[in-house]
């Protein structure tokens, strides 16, 4: 993929030194998750913060008519719900799985203190935590200016970078978002996308496998999605 379409972050924790590894390790308290089971919820307090060991997370926020509108995925390697615990701030928002997944939890406590230990783990963190709020700035810039094809192409060539396990440009990237999250990623509803990514599948841009999405033509979809 080019370069500057690179939006996972993945990569902190294997940065840090062997201490504060450890530091981190012997905080995290790991559990198993189920599909679509709640992290975190809007209006609550943090008492801790959560790392990603296996699995995607959708952070998303809920309009007066109910209606879920995905701000950031988080795949595997990914600290996330930090930046209440930083500002002593309730939840702004509510995260939950996108499929079973693996996440240890560090209590409050613990982050702080080590945050206090690891000048590199706060540096990194910051970095993550731009990285995370230029996304979901840009996202919400494309959703208010863009049409909804636009949107879509866009919002899946987010989903390849956040689904590729590799750095190999060889390797075969599958989506599996749910066409109901993919429809709030885009801002949409379901039926609009439905006929838009059969509109990609005749024109030979995506392909489906077992309702998985691959992406075939990057070039045209980079030229659908305005993104230059």
């Amino acid at each position: 993929m080019i370069s500057k379409f690179t939006f996972n972050n993945q990569y902190l924790f294997n940065e840090l030194p062997e201490y504060e590894k450890n530091l981190l390790l012997g905080a995290m308290k790991t559990k198993n998750y189920r599909k679509n089971e709640a992290i975190f919820t809007d209006g609550t307090k943090p008492n801790g913060i959560y790392y990603l060991n296996e699995g995607k997370i959708k952070k998303y926020k809920v309009d007066n008519d109910g209606r879920e509108q995905i701000i950031y995925i988080y795949s595997s390697g990914e600290f996330f719900g930090y930046s209440a615990v930083l500002s002593n701030e309730s939840y702004g928002d509510t995260a939950s799985t996108l499929e079973s997944s693996v996440i240890s939890f560090i209590s409050k406590e613990s982050f702080l203190d080590i945050l206090d230990q690891s000048s590199v783990f706060s540096r990194l963190l910051l970095k993550s935590l731009s990285h995370e709020f230029s996304v979901m700035a840009n996202l919400i810039a494309v959703l208010s200016h863009r049409t909804v094809r636009e949107r879509a192409a866009l919002s899946l060539l987010i989903l390849h970078d956040k689904y590729k396990m590799t750095d190999n440009p060889e390797e075969e990237v599958f989506i599996s978002l749910s066409r109901v999250d993919l429809a709030n990623m885009v801002g949409t509803a379901r039926e609009t996308l439905a006929r838009i990514i059969n509109d990609f599948k005749q024109e030979n841009l995506i392909r489906s496998e077992r309702r998985k999405l691959k992406i075939i033509d990057f070039k045209q979809l980079i030229h659908i999605a305005n993104f230059y």
